[in-house]
């Protein structure tokens, strides 16, 4: 059973599991420092959402959410899923998810977008049961640097 919170505060647990946690999901990302982090989770439009392995296990995922008002609405938009080769199959990337589809919906979201690289086979499946929908669109990016 997984343990859904929404991050408060900083810890050195917290540190330390998105450290290890970050290279399954990007090789060339830093870590976050603790300022980084504190910066996240103090902001008003970003909840980092972890999972615990039980009520007082390990983190093993971690999920953030991004909310925020233009003017054609709020908006949603998932970034950054990543769940530990530990746990994968058991679903912790579905409780996430759902903490994350609930949250967007109480802010007054009308949809929650997301993006996942097509080698993610197993997101992009689960992704799919939850709801989502491929959008035709182009997503584009500019390197600042």
């Amino acid at each position: 059973m997984f343990v859904i919170e929404e991050a408060s505060e900083v810890t050195p647990e917290l540190v330390d599991a998105i450290a290890r946690l970050l290279p399954l999901l990007s090789k060339s990302a830093p870590p976050p420092s603790t300022g980084v982090l504190e910066e996240m989770v103090g902001s008003p439009a970003t909840t980092l959402f972890i999972a615990r392995d039980g009520r007082s296990g390990p983190i093993v995922g971690t999920l953030t959410l991004a909310v925020f008002r233009i003017p054609s609405g709020t908006r949603a938009w998932i970034e950054d899923v990543i769940v530990s080769d530990t746990v994968q199959g058991r679903g912790c990337g579905e409780v996430l998810t759902r903490a994350a589809i609930d949250a967007a919906a109480t802010a007054g979201a009308r949809t929650v977008d997301l993006t996942s690289r097509p080698h993610r086979e197993a997101a992009n499946r689960l992704y799919q049961k939850l709801g989502f929908k491929a959008r035709e669109t182009n997503v584009y990016r500019y390197n600042l640097g």
